[in-house]
Formats: structure tokens, C-alpha cells, sequence
């Protein structure tokens, strides 16, 4: 039986980096997402701006392994590192005064991972 790989090579370098800072800063963050990264794409996160403004509190800072999706309305100021986002949502996040990050950005301001809340 063959393994399937991801062939996405935008995919591959986040993965790659993810696991290279989960070693070399001691941050288990990045390996659990690199493995959500890494799972069958119908098991990939799609999250709801609604699920973001439930779930969270004024300037936090969220991780999707996924896509937001513009869904529901926000009405405080968060910042997002997802894989991908919606139009509508990027519009509904800046409105808040919030801020749209990719996860490398989100690696880059903070190597240790923390205060970072997961959301899929």
C-alpha cells in the first residue's frame, strides 16, 4: 500500500517549518499543528467568524489550521494566523480592528507558541 503525501508545495514548506521551530525553540505547538496540516484535506479545519467572536476574548490571538470562513459577525479585536481566509472574513476581522496573519507570520512574532489558542 502506497502512503499518500501532501503535494501542495506551499503546504510541504509550512509543515517543514512548523517541525524545525518545534525543535529548535522546544515548542510542541508547532508539531500539533504541522500534524493537523498534514491530515486528509476533507478532515481540514473551516472555521466560522461566529466561532471565533464565541470562543475567544479581546486581543487574543487565534490559530486555525484551516480556513476561516465569513460566517457570523465579530465584535472584538482579535488576531488570526489561519492557512487561508474568506474575503468576508478578512473584511469582518480588520472592521473589528483585528489582524490577518499566515502561520508562518504567526511563527515568525512568536517562536515559543505562547498564548496562542487553537481553534478548528
Amino acid at each position: 500500500m502506497v502512503k499518500l503525501t501532501k503535494t501542495n508545495p506551499n503546504l510541504k514548506k509550512i509543515v517543514v517549518t512548523l517541525k524545525e521551530k518545534s525543535y529548535s525553540e522546544d515548542a510542541a505547538i508547532w508539531k500539533d499543528i504541522a500534524k493537523r496540516l498534514e491530515r486528509p484535506t476533507r478532515k481540514t479545519a473551516e472555521v466560522n467568524i461566529s466561532d471565533i467572536n464565541r470562543y475567544t476574548s479581546p486581543d487574543e490571538v487565534i490559530l486555525v489550521p484551516g480556513k476561516v470562513l465569513g460566517n457570523g459577525s465579530l465584535d472584538h479585536k482579535v488576531k488570526v494566523a489561519a492557512m487561508g481566509f474568506s474575503k468576508s472574513a478578512e473584511e469582518k476581522i480588520a472592521t473589528a480592528g483585528g489582524e490577518c496573519m499566515n502561520i508562518l507570520e504567526a511563527v515568525e512574532k512568536n517562536p515559543k507558541g505562547s498564548g496562542i489558542r487553537i481553534i478548528e
